[in-house]
């Protein structure tokens, strides 16, 4: 993607809508941890806060998400499964 390209879809409502949802699906799970795992409480943190306001994470995590080498290849075609690896990815490097 060019960077014209990167920026438009950073401000592409429907593609920050998947980013949404991938971000709920992650808290969810965070929410579901054993207490042991690592970085826990941060991560617990970032996931209740994810549940209360999820527009306040996807303004966060999309600029990265939207680096992320296979939205780079996909674009806004990229598939949910390959999504939600980059989402999640890209909020384990924020945290």
């Amino acid at each position: 993607m060019t960077y014209e390209e990167s920026a438009a879809l950073m401000k592409d409502a429907a593609f920050r809508d998947r980013i949404g949802i991938a971000c709920l699906t992650y808290a969810r799970y965070i929410t579901d941890e054993a207490p042991t795992t690592a970085a826990h409480s941060t991560r617990i943190r970032w996931a209740q806060q994810t549940l209360v306001s999820p527009d306040v994470a996807v303004q966060q995590v999309t600029p990265t998400v939207v680096m992320d080498g296979a939205v780079q290849q996909d674009g806004a075609a990229i598939s949910d499964a390959n999504l939600q690896v980059a989402v999640e990815t890209s909020v384990n490097k924020l945290l």
